[in-house]
């Protein structure tokens, strides 16, 4: 089985809140204890944070469900409940996160980088909270709110200083084992790259990282071959390495400025921008095949078996990288992603009842126990202070119209 994946599904479930108490007070001689139910525990959050020790998404792949743990119940004699661990998942540098629908939610690009995925439950308020001057022993409490859940589609753009860009069987491979320490299998045949590599050149001036992704073909901005999962790794990387393979015409394959011009018109059709990254074309294979013949405008030649012409590449490479970071410097500080907050914001049905929309509202509906009359007093004043009565007027509801919030349904009565 690959030990690189670059695409994985994630369900995320933030924890659940704890259930309020209600309690009295029962003590020898206080004949009318007051209320001391303790409030519920919050339910932990779930965060995405970008880690450079994690190279791949492949964790995720036949286990894709990340909970946090749940908030514990309050107990009488003020006793709160236990909040929840939050999680930490680490993913990959580079790692997009989109919703079901395709958009795209957080891009976790430096190591550090960190996106609230699914929040906890807010946990319950004990009874002792609705205390007042009016209700001296309330009899209610609130329940615990339920944690966030979604399943997001996670993408891995790898993040590189130096992309090999080439047909199938180019060299690339064997240039990345010559130059670094990665070793990736390496055969007389096309597309024996089927998953992206890194590598780390480290020299005497610079260390920088080079990734050798499968073979580009005609058509891959089309989504051919292996199409958009190979050029959504050269998204990101600071230059570009164009390897023309110089002894393809003898073996039927297409002649390097052929090669040239499909690599450049495919980077193109993918991203415009991609074409304005400093690149460095080279011929490889020079041991079994003539450059003077290559019919196209060469700025390295090499042979990645006799290593003639490697020394020269890496430092024309290291040049080339140290201009790209010093034209775009990495960020100092890390980027932390949270979903803004929510308002009222109130639908009409086909069948003319109003659907009211919104965390707080809706929460204030879910953790309240709509049996008991106290309790639904409570929650009707809540409504009202979030300023759901004027968002019903102003979309048009009239006394009598059914309105739903959450699991309430009950008929809108203008003040």
């Amino acid at each position: 089985m690959s030990g690189f994946v670059d695409e994985a599904g994630l369900h995320v479930k933030g924890g659940d809140g704890g259930a309020g108490s209600v309690s009295f007070r029962r003590e020898a001689h206080v004949p009318r204890g007051g209320p001391d139910g303790g409030d519920g525990g919050r339910g932990g959050d779930v965060w995405l944070i970008a880690d450079r020790d994690t190279a791949s998404l492949l964790g995720f792949k036949d286990h894709p469900h990340r909970a946090a743990t749940s908030g514990t119940h309050g107990a009488g004699k003020g006793r709160h409940g236990a909040g929840g661990r939050d999680l930490l998942v680490p993913v990959p540098e580079g790692t997009v996160v989109r919703s079901q629908d395709g958009e795209v939610v957080a891009d976790l690009v430096t190591a550090g980088d960190r996106w609230l995925a699914a929040r906890g439950g807010r946990g319950g308020k004990g009874n002792t909270r609705f205390l007042n001057n009016f209700r001296r022993a309330p009899s209610f409490a609130e329940q615990g709110e339920v944690g966030e859940e979604f399943w997001f589609k996670l993408e891995l753009k790898l993040m590189a200083d130096v992309a090999l860009v080439g047909f199938p069987n180019a060299g690339k491979s064997t240039l990345i084992s010559t130059i670094s320490a990665a070793r990736p299998r390496v055969a007389d045949y096309p597309f024996t790259t089927l998953e992206p590599h890194l590598g780390v050149v480290r020299g005497r001036d610079a260390e920088f990282v080079v990734a050798d992704v499968p073979g580009l073909i005609e058509g891959a901005s089309e989504g051919r071959g292996l199409g958009h999962r190979f050029l959504r790794h050269v998204e990101r990387a600071r230059a570009l390495c164009l390897l023309l393979d110089l002894a393809a015409p003898g073996a039927g394959g297409p002649a390097p400025a052929e090669q040239l011009r499909v690599l450049l018109d495919e980077l193109g059709r993918y991203r415009p921008e991609l074409l304005e990254r400093p690149r460095l074309v080279v011929g490889t294979k020079a041991d079994i095949a003539d450059p003077e013949e290559a019919g196209v405008t060469l700025d390295q030649v090499i042979s990645a078996v006799t290593h003639d012409g490697i020394d020269e590449l890496l430092g024309r490479l290291t040049g080339l990288v140290a201009e790209a970071r010093a034209a775009l410097p990495a960020p100092e500080t890390f980027v932390v992603h949270r979903p803004e907050e929510e308002g009222v914001r109130v639908d009409r049905a086909d069948d003319g009842a109003f659907r009211v929309h919104g965390r707080k509202a809706e929460r204030a509906v879910a953790v309240t126990d709509l049996t008991n009359s106290q309790a639904l007093a409570y929650v009707h004043k809540r409504l009202k202070r979030l300023g759901v009565d004027r968002a019903l007027a102003r979309a048009g509801a009239r006394e009598g119209d059914l309105v739903h919030i959450g699991g309430l349904t009950f008929e809108f009565e203008p003040d």
